[in-house]
């Protein structure tokens, strides 16, 4: 999609540490209907899978996820929340991952309420990087019975390889831009 792959190479900013920064139009800033078009052209790829629910991990894939979810006529989005509130009853569907931005590990938690056996799942993330917040998210479909019909991001990175390691769940595996390379300060965008 031009207008996101433009924007990213505008607005995008390079943090080191193989950090994207695109806060002014999705991770801190939301232009609405940029994301709007991003939810269009994600929900276009899987609307044949006829997920049941869209998950996500709080707080960056919300906005994307809602997004796709509203293209899709109104499909329930989830997101796995990384710190369980009181209003959240065990059992707990429950998954560590890194976070590249804070860097740390995170707990990501999914209440059975909203996840069950039976629902089919595409998983909508605002970066494909390493693949290791996705992975959880997969686990934690596999954990509650649910099928997985498809991954999709906002921004892929693919030198850092999340596409090689969620081949295994042998989905389909979307991303709306991709970059190849971000190294000696420059957005390097791949047509994908």
């Amino acid at each position: 999609m031009e207008e996101l792959r433009a924007r990213i190479i505008a607005e995008g900013q390079i943090l080191g540490k193989g950090i994207l920064k695109i806060d002014s139009f999705l991770n801190h800033q939301v232009d609405a209907r940029l994301m709007e078009l991003v939810g269009n052209e994600i929900a276009e790829r899987f609307r044949g899978s006829n997920p049941t629910r869209i998950l996500t991990a709080e707080v960056s894939g919300i906005v994307p996820a809602i997004m796709v979810a509203l293209a899709m006529e109104n499909v329930p989005v989830v997101y796995a929340r990384k710190h369980k509130p009181i209003t959240m009853q065990e059992p707990v569907y429950i998954e560590v991952a890194p976070s590249h931005t804070k860097g740390s590990e995170v707990n990501l938690m999914v209440s059975p309420e909203f996840l069950k056996a039976g629902d089919r799942i595409l998983i909508v993330d605002d970066f494909l990087a390493s693949g290791r917040t996705i992975e959880a998210l997969a686990r934690i479909v596999q954990h509650a019975g649910a099928t997985l019909v498809g991954i999709a991001a906002v921004v892929e990175k693919i030198f850092e390889g999340g596409r090689d390691e969620l081949a295994q769940w042998n989905v389909p595996i979307f991303s709306v831009a991709a970059i190849s390379d971000m190294r000696d300060g420059k957005i390097v965008l791949s047509e994908n």
